[in-house]
């Protein structure tokens, strides 16, 4: 009878950005998920599941972390054909090359372990995840699904984009910190809407020379460019958000309800709160619908409940998530300045409204 392979619990959520990323793309091939982390539930000897073993002191951990890196190079050597045969034809190249060099990180990383060099694992670790990402990126054969004609008259992202948004600080810091950037990944497959209206305004410069207007400790806001609408104005009107999630399970989003107000409490967002520099549409308390520009950012994986939902999921829109300069998040002030927000990648993915 084979042995039952030990589980991350239901206590251990995934707090890493990147991860969670790569769990929200609209993909179903079991080979590359299953180097990444057995899916659904990571293991605790898959690639993801080695940041847990990570915090196990000296080298008791270096076992574990042998064998995921070995059951993920073996699913790689014997599904690449599965593998290779689920890439969108357009991504095949760039799948190739991904494949390439995951291999290839899979051995330096056998070598490494060999060495019992454990300072570089987590790097290690990182790199190989990429690449898994790089996979399964090419996999996505295009938008999954039909947004609502309702919202033709919104922005919509189609795909996922890059922004970079540079912060210089009023004040130095006692440490020397002057500033910094925030990337953040914006995902349009699982929030289209609030995504491209994010997109657009960064790409319309809406952002850039705007203040930091809220940082308590918990959250850090901006976007907001005062009376009387405190929102972007469009036209002769401000534009409206709606409400806007993804649930797992479902194939588009739920709109205009919470999912406290749609009695779904039990529902987890494919998009949730879990990881430090989460990024969601700021809203009125009152009305799920009032999102416009403001946006704001997570100071703290947030305190879960034992069901894995936090106080935060399905009550705010998550767009993206901050994937480098997280730490620039917990020297942010009022009053701070963003330089410039730019567009990096993935700008073709954004759908200018529909003329009606």
């Amino acid at each position: 009878m084979p042995q039952a392979e030990a589980r991350l619990t239901a206590g251990d959520p995934v707090k890493n950005a990147r991860a969670l990323l790569r769990y929200a793309l609209p993909i179903k091939n079991d080979s590359a998920r299953r180097i990444q982390a057995r899916f659904p539930i990571a293991t605790i000897t898959s690639l993801e599941g080695i940041s847990e073993q990570l915090r196990i002191p000296g080298s008791k951990a270096l076992g574990p972390i042998s064998s995921a890196v070995r059951k993920s190079k073996s699913v790689l050597n014997n599904d690449k054909a599965k593998i290779i045969a689920d890439f969108a034809p357009q991504n095949k190249e760039a799948g190739l090359r991904a494949i390439a060099a995951l291999d290839k990180s899979l051995d330096e990383f056998t070598a490494l372990l060999d060495a019992k060099d454990k300072q570089e694992i987590p790097i290690k670790q990182q790199e190989a995840l990429g690449f898994v990402g790089q996979v399964e990126e090419a996999m996505v054969k295009g938008f999954p699904y039909e947004v609502p004609a309702q919202y033709a008259n919104l922005p919509q992202l189609k795909g996922r984009a890059t922004v970079d948004m540079k912060i210089k600080l009023k004040e130095v810091r006692n440490d020397g910190v002057e500033g910094g950037n925030l990337r953040i990944v914006v995902d349009g497959f699982n929030a289209p809407v609030t995504a491209g209206d994010f997109v657009d305004l960064v790409s319309r410069g809406f952002y850039t020379g705007m203040e930091i207007q809220r940082a308590d400790g918990f959250i850090v806001q901006t976007g907001d460019p005062g009376p009387p609408d405190f929102g972007f104005r469009e036209g002769d009107h401000v534009r409206r958000i709606p409400f806007e999630v993804m649930v797992k399970g479902d194939k588009a989003p739920f709109y205009e309800e919470t999912l406290e107000d749609a009695g779904r409490f039990n529902d987890e967002p494919v998009l949730p709160f879990n990881a430090y520099g989460t990024m969601a549409l700021a809203r009125g308390e009152f009305e799920a619908n009032s999102g416009s520009s403001q946006v704001f950012w997570l100071l703290k994986e947030s305190e879960l409940t034992p069901s894995g939902a936090n106080l935060l999921d399905g009550r705010y829109a998550v767009f993206g998530y901050v994937v480098e300069g997280q730490d620039l998040l917990t020297q942010l002030q009022v009053g701070d300045l963003i330089t410039e927000a730019k567009v990096v990648d993935g700008l073709e993915f954004l759908q200018a409204p529909k003329v009606t």
